[in-house]
């Protein structure tokens, strides 16, 4: 039963996000950067929490999970080093995700020959 709520979970974030490309003028790039915002917003609420309750990884790998990534770790320094935490906690959170995008972007991009798209 976890593993169905969890592709539901993760479906449901996929399918609003093709959503909103399909049937809007947003470009990829604005989904993502509205998912990362409303990911960090609905868990400074504390909204996100129970969607993650419910939907383990469904709900905290797709992008939305990142900004969940980056307020709870705002929460959890504020909570330990008072103000400076919201600058420090969200990076601490996801160090280890940003570093991995880097370095395996770094890896295609010396790896693999890139192609014109004319």
């Amino acid at each position: 039963m976890d593993y169905i709520k969890v592709f539901v979970t993760g479906g449901v974030i996929c399918v609003i996000a093709q959503i909103l490309m399909d049937k809007t003028k947003l470009m990829p790039a604005r989904v993502l950067v509205i998912y990362v915002s409303l990911g960090t917003f609905l868990t400074g609420l504390g909204i996100y929490e129970h969607v993650v309750e419910f939907g383990g990884a469904g709900a905290t790998v797709p992008l939305i999970g990142f900004g969940y990534s980056l307020g709870k770790g705002v929460i959890e320094a504020v909570k330990t080093s008072g103000f400076l935490g919201v600058f420090t906690g969200g990076m601490t959170a996801t160090a280890g995700g940003i570093t991995a995008a880097l370095l395996f972007g770094y890896l295609a991009a010396v790896l693999f020959k890139p192609k014109d798209t004319k």
